[in-house]
């Protein structure tokens, strides 16, 4: 069953200042494009569904070696991924069905919000209402899952001639994909032009509390210097796992990036006797597939409460008995000596082993994550659940990382 919304070119959600229409029935879509992998980008691997296709951000070995839920929802999630194509279409209509996850007894995230942009400029944006959602107790443990309806996203009024369009699809949600419907037809953009941007962090690179896809940080800066993102940001995840090295490996890229930090010190996933080697196995097996191509080492960004913290981090159960989300941490600044992380231990030791390794790499760099969000950006745009940037702070971190990705890590 599907439920139908319609917006035309400067449609609305709450995170933006565009125009929202009424829905109305459309006409004259004609030409039906099932969806392939010719027309998506950002995405490492495509499964059938019974609906339709569901775009993964790793590849489906990878994801059986660990097969975690929570690392199976954020792989899943569809951060950096875009639908990319030409036409001359003046109306597109796509079959949806996203998937949403929710707590119990706290208020739940916006909805997804899908961004078209046409010929590089956001053009409108949406939500589909319903959703499948995943519902998770933390009192007990227990996730519930409730079906929900898949929808038809309609945009319409748009520009007549020729266009690029993109439709950038939620970054905290997962979607699955099946049909469009458009007035003219539509076809894959082949032009190779675009250098590829591989990159893998956390859930700031995936976007956690940013407002819309483009306006995660990774895709601010790709946008703005005209890179083919593949965005492998796993909220919760960028924990050295040696599979995503390998699909790193595998991947082909122009620039590859990798930000290491926040995850290992609130997972208090491991010493600092294993985080070196760690590191050194995770860069050497990403050199295995990317010899001489540039790489960027970079060391987390501000963040107050693992600063010289050791973790675990944990949600702050006082705010959340008030519906509210934030975290904090709950080691000790004396467990640094018997080798816990935090972020200043990893930002010392992240340095160290860059400029150890161009002793023989010269195409391998360091960026300090203080500078593209530091101290006195938290004093202005403090992160607003004590760990992730909010929306004008992603904003801030993609231009100032722009800079670097124009310069190829230099």
């Amino acid at each position: 069953m599907l439920s139908t919304l319609s917006f035309e070119a400067g449609a609305k959600t709450e995170q933006s200042n565009f125009q929202q229409y009424p829905a109305k029935k459309m006409n004259n879509l004609a030409v039906t494009t099932p969806i392939t992998g010719s027309l998506l980008k950002g995405i490492l691997d495509l499964e059938e569904t019974e609906f339709g296709l569901l775009p993964h951000r790793l590849p489906a070995w990878a994801r059986a070696q660990y097969p975690d839920p929570q690392l199976g929802f954020v792989e899943a999630e569809t951060s950096g991924v875009r639908l990319r194509f030409r036409s001359s279409a003046t109306a597109i209509e796509l079959d949806v069905l996203p998937t949403r996850r929710e707590l119990v007894g706290v208020p739940p995230r916006p909805k997804g919000v899908f961004d078209l942009c046409i010929d590089g400029q956001l053009q409108a944006q949406q939500s589909a209402e319903s959703a499948t959602l995943l519902r998770t107790d933390l009192s007990t443990g227990t996730t519930r899952r409730e079906p929900g309806i898949a929808e038809t996203l309609r945009f319409a009024n748009l520009p007549d001639g020729e266009k690029l369009f993109e439709i950038w699809l939620p970054h905290n949600e997962i979607v699955e994909l099946a049909t469009m419907r458009s007035d003219a037809p539509i076809k894959p953009d082949t032009d190779a032009g675009q250098p590829v941007w591989l990159h893998h962090g956390s859930s700031i690179s995936q976007g956690s509390n940013a407002a819309s896809p483009t306006g995660i940080w990774p895709v601010v800066a790709s946008r703005m210097e005209n890179f083919d993102l593949v965005n492998l940001g796993f909220g919760g995840n960028a924990l050295l796992d040696p599979f995503v090295s390998r699909a790193m490996r595998d991947t082909s890229a122009d620039l590859v990036s990798v930000k290491i930090g926040i995850n290992l010190v609130n997972a208090d996933l491991m010493r600092l006797r294993a985080f070196v080697p760690a590191v050194h196995g995770f860069l050497d097996t990403i050199r295995d597939g990317h010899p001489e191509t540039p790489l960027l080492v970079i060391s987390p960004i501000f963040c107050p409460i693992h600063e010289n913290t050791p973790g675990p981090g944990t949600f702050d159960l006082k705010a959340l008995a008030k519906g509210e989300i934030r975290f904090e941490a709950t080691g000790r600044p004396d467990e640094v000596n018997a080798g816990k992380l935090t972020l200043s231990v990893i930002r010392e030791h992240l340095k160290a082993i860059v400029e150890q390794r161009r002793t023989s790499d010269r195409n391998i760099h360091y960026l300090d994550g203080l500078a593209l969000y530091g101290e006195h950006d938290h004093s202005m745009l403090p992160l607003p659940d004590q760990l992730h940037p909010e929306a004008k702070a992603h904003l801030l971190i993609g231009r100032r990382f722009a800079a670097r990705l124009k310069r190829r890590w230099q």
